[in-house]
């Protein structure tokens, strides 16, 4: 018999955007740092965050997250954290002017999808190069979403 796999303590979703998805159509994905202070870590590790109405923007040649929440860490009192400041987000040249070129197109925007730390205990950001829905697309969405659950009933009853 094969051992069993423990799950990675360190692996593990601590915020996500789920509106993201719904409200943008994304169309290229990418992974990147986020410089944190220690505080913010604590409560991250506590999974407390919210990236819902946040974004993501270049700025000096930088790329920033703006408006992501963390928590205060209750622990943490003298070295504690502003709650909603801009945090620098960590990627190549490269990458960056892939970001550049796509949010330079008309209605393109960077959006966070998920924050997690990956398999080192890292905390990553994933971010999107999105446009956003308008009502017909989100109906469009919604009704392909009913049609899929609905055949899946379909298909399970037929066995």
């Amino acid at each position: 018999m094969a051992p069993r796999k423990k799950s990675d303590p360190n692996n593990k979703t601590v915020a996500e955007n789920r509106k993201a998805r719904y409200n943008y159509a994304v169309e290229d994905t990418l992974e990147c740092g986020v410089v944190l202070e220690g505080s913010e870590v604590k409560s991250l590790r506590e999974g407390k965050a919210n990236i819902a109405e946040s974004y993501a923007n270049v700025e000096d040649g930088e790329l920033w997250l703006i408006n992501s929440y963390i928590p205060t860490y209750e622990q943490a009192k003298t070295f504690g954290h502003e709650e909603r400041r801009k945090r620098k987000l960590l990627v190549s040249k490269r990458e960056l002017g892939k970001l550049w070129q796509g949010i330079g197109r008309e209605g393109m925007t960077l959006i966070p999808l998920k924050m997690y730390f990956n398999d080192r205990g890292r905390a990553k950001l994933l971010i999107g190069i999105a446009k956003g829905k308008k009502l017909q697309d989100k109906r469009e969405t919604e009704k392909k979403r009913d049609w899929d659950k609905q055949k899946a009933r379909l298909l399970r009853e037929r066995g």
